[in-house]
């Protein structure tokens, strides 16, 4: 690792910065292809990896069926739901527990609608570190089975999403856990953004035309511009692809924001969608997800639930690709983006698949690991108990 050093830069969130250059970013290609072969531009010192599980490295799939389907010569599939617990959200749980494991940290939190929390609880088993999550009541029973599967335990909030957010983020302060919280920690970016340099390697160092990525908190996508421009800074690409953001119909604060409107109640209702894992009221760094979209030259629209649930059919159908309805909103957001002119079928699009449905087998949630709680005291009195 080289110097690195922390700023303030998009809507208030901390970015962290390297020494650039073209040094940064190996030429070989290794025989396991994981997200640390790109150590030279994360925040990790040198020595030996701690982290035991291969993580990254995921495929770009060309999917040709899909493409003679939609008429889309150059579209590719970066396809997230190959990391080991099915989604992009394994990449930010490894860079933050590999920090943890070097600094002896034992207990990670983070706040989730599902598919980080399943991340941090199976991430926190392998490195042998302890995981305490907060989520909404309203989550999933196959989702919180997963977790405690795990060996996770589980805060269930009443208030919603939100709450929980801010409750881990207070217990992470509290204890001196490591708050893995999406947006919150800048690790989830710098590991976010090394889907973009597999991108590049994987297009034969050429960047496409256009992203397609779901958004619910935001920081998958700004990770993605972020990768494209430190791309950009080491002399290895002239210009950023385009970036276009999906949001679920009835939920959809982003869309509106980028419109200008208000959104209604009906649309922002994370309970009303089947996209639960990108269904956010208050997403995390939104004004940041707003500034680089249109620094790209994108756009944010939304997608039906029907429009979603077909995404997920076309995808199993025609490219044999396993998606949940949030992990296949990009392919759900191509068709609105081409039908409004915000993306061309003979431009290289690039959708990212951010993740699948998991089973935790016949198992249901262990009720000894979930409990629902208002207050930092009733967690740290259960977890004494």
């Amino acid at each position: 690792m080289g110097s690195v050093t922390g700023s303030v830069d998009l809507a208030g969130c901390e970015w962290l910065r390297y020494d650039y250059g073209p040094a940064r970013m190996a030429r070989d290609r290794p025989d396991l292809f994981t997200m640390w072969r790109y150590r030279e531009l994360l925040p990790i010192p040198d020595g030996p990896m701690r982290y035991p599980v291969p993580i990254g490295g995921t495929p770009l799939l060309h999917a040709p069926a899909l493409r003679q389907t939609l008429g889309t010569p150059y579209l590719w599939i970066k396809d997230e739901t190959r990391n080991p617990s099915a989604s992009n959200k394994d990449r930010a749980t490894a860079l933050v527990i590999e920090d943890g494991l070097r600094r002896g940290v034992g207990t990670i939190t983070t706040a989730s609608t599902g598919n980080a929390a399943v991340a941090t609880a199976f991430g926190a088993a392998a490195a042998g570190m302890r995981a305490v999550i907060f989520v909404s009541t309203d989550c999933l029973p196959e989702k919180l089975a997963l977790m405690t599967q795990a060996g996770a335990w589980v805060f269930q909030v009443r208030e919603g999403y939100a709450a929980a957010v801010d409750l881990s983020r207070t217990a992470a302060r509290t204890f001196g856990w490591l708050d893995r919280n999406t947006g919150a920690n800048p690790f989830t970016i710098e590991a976010k953004k090394t889907v973009a340099f597999e991108v590049w390697e994987q297009l034969d160092r050429r960047l496409p035309d256009v992203v397609i990525v779901p958004v619910g908190d935001g920081p998958t996508l700004v990770a993605l511009e972020k990768g494209f421009t430190e791309l950009i800074s080491c002399g290895l690409a002239t210009r950023r692809p385009r970036l276009i953001g999906v949001q679920a119909e009835r939920c959809q604060p982003l869309v509106r924001a980028w419109h200008g409107e208000p959104a209604r109640p009906t649309e922002l209702d994370p309970r009303a969608t089947v996209a639960d894992g990108i269904a956010v009221i208050r997403p995390a760094i939104g004004d940041a997800v707003l500034e680089v979209v249109r620094r790209s030259g994108g756009a944010m629209v939304s997608v039906t639930d029907d429009a979603l649930l077909s995404a997920v059919a076309t995808l199993a159908g025609r490219a044999g690709v396993g998606a949940e309805p949030a992990g296949a909103a990009a392919l759900a957001g191509l068709e609105s983006a081409v039908d409004r002119g915000l993306a061309s079928r003979l431009e290289t699009v690039v959708l990212l698949i951010t993740g699948r449905e998991v089973k935790a087998g016949e198992a249901t949630y262990a009720p000894d690991r979930v409990s629902v709680v208002e207050s930092l005291d009733e967690v740290e009195r259960e977890l004494a108990e």
